[in-house]
């Protein structure tokens, strides 16, 4: 094998997103929106720093910005349709048994009031309350690959209850106040209505809080590993009646040897070791699942721990939980690699319908890039995805 073959220099670049385009195809209906569309992925793409209208109709040798603003705001196609033909594409690339689901928002600092979904509210790329958009993803990751898979605008109760603005920014009448764990229990859903292949699902603190979305994991069947805050209140049963207690207050009361080092994933330096430890949930035996209080412990400042709820098949290790809660940062690497390289918080459009387009779009150039990746990474490894699925995942 030559250098250039593993180094990833002969990748077949504008073959492979020649098909993606034509896979995109029949969401534009209409030619000139599909050579637009085609326009777009190039434009994020490309060297250029700013994802905008402007730039992107230079990069594509156009006088004017008319068409890539037309193909997000007055153009008519779906965002929804073209989001299953990105998840689809991205699951026969990435899709594999030990997959994950990780959940998480984002958000896109703004100026102005007039930008769908613009509110003062807290933004965890800027860590402090400002004003900004706030959206809610659903990333998909493997041993080949990460990459966005889903996406929903967080809509403020003050946006959902104000008719004038919702007509402003076209919010469809049947979209309604939702909170940010209810948009993640119907992304999440919809991923696995579709087939993705997923061993665990993941996500921070904000939704492991949230009953509903563990309620649905759990009548589904799916496993799960949440991230839980270290005050979150617990009742148990006792035979002297109702004991209330908490995560940290339970870690506390380990004993020594219940902590066992392992590996959460690689960081920069190497393997992440952690002390881990975890403490049953459920007093009932049940043949099939187990819940479970997992606690990760910094191994050099003890009192630093993360805490998280689990939901695992019987029988499953403790090394598996643990590597299955260091995945989380994955969805952090897709956030990263789509604003820094592909423009997802350059969205210059103000719409509702515009914002999901513009988001879906940058997710498909994403998905393109994780797919040379994955390809790269089989081809080096000399061998091809036996535990992908054979067909693509329902659109």
């Amino acid at each position: 094998m030559s250098v250039a073959s593993w180094s990833g220099s002969v990748l077949a670049w504008q073959r492979e997103l020649d098909a993606l385009k034509e896979r995109l195809g029949p969401v534009f209906r209409r030619r000139e929106l599909r050579l637009s569309s085609g326009a777009f992925l190039d434009g994020v793409l490309s060297g250029v720093e700013r994802k905008t209208g402007w730039l992107m109709a230079e990069q594509a040798g156009l006088e004017r910005p008319y068409r890539m603003q037309s193909l997000l705001g007055r153009s008519h196609w779906n965002a929804d349709a073209l989001r299953d033909v990105v998840r689809a594409y991205a699951v026969e690339a990435l899709g594999d048994a030990d997959g994950v689901l990780v959940v998480d928002e984002t958000g896109f600092l703004k100026k102005g009031e007039h930008s769908v979904g613009v509110a003062r509210q807290y933004s965890g790329t800027a860590g402090r309350i400002e004003n900004s958009q706030v959206g809610v993803f659903l990333a998909y990751a493997s041993r080949y690959g990460q990459t966005l898979v889903d996406r929903q605008l967080y809509l403020p109760k003050a946006w959902a209850d104000d008719e004038v603005r919702r007509a402003s920014a076209q919010i469809p009448q049947e979209q309604h106040f939702a909170t940010k764990p209810e948009i993640a229990c119907d992304l999440i859903a919809a991923a696995l209505d579709a087939g993705v292949p997923c061993a665990w699902v993941l996500a921070d603190a904000l939704y492991g809080s949230d009953s509903r979305l563990r309620r649905m994991l759990e009548g589904r069947g799916q496993p799960y590993v949440l991230a839980v805050r270290s005050n979150h209140r617990l009742r148990f049963v006792r035979d002297q009646g109702i004991e209330q207690t908490d995560p940290e207050t339970m870690a506390d009361e380990l004993k020594p040897e219940a902590w066992h080092s392992h590996a959460a994933g690689e960081g920069a330096k190497g393997l992440r070791l952690y002390d881990w430890a975890r403490i049953p949930l459920s007093a009932r035996p049940d043949p099939q699942w187990e819940r479970w209080l997992l606690i990760r412990r910094n191994r050099r400042e003890p009192n630093d721990r993360a805490y998280y709820f689990v939901f695992a098949p019987a029988g499953t290790e403790l090394c598996e939980l643990a590597g299955a809660a260091g995945l989380r940062w994955t969805i952090e690497e897709c956030f990263q690699r789509a604003k820094d390289d592909l423009g997802l918080d350059h969205c210059e459009a103000r719409s509702w319908h515009a914002w999901h387009r513009h988001m879906t779009l940058v997710m498909a150039a994403a998905a393109f890039l994780a797919k040379l990746g994955s390809d790269l990474r089989r081809s080096a490894g000399g061998k091809p995805n036996e535990t992908s699925p054979n067909q693509p995942i329902a659109a």
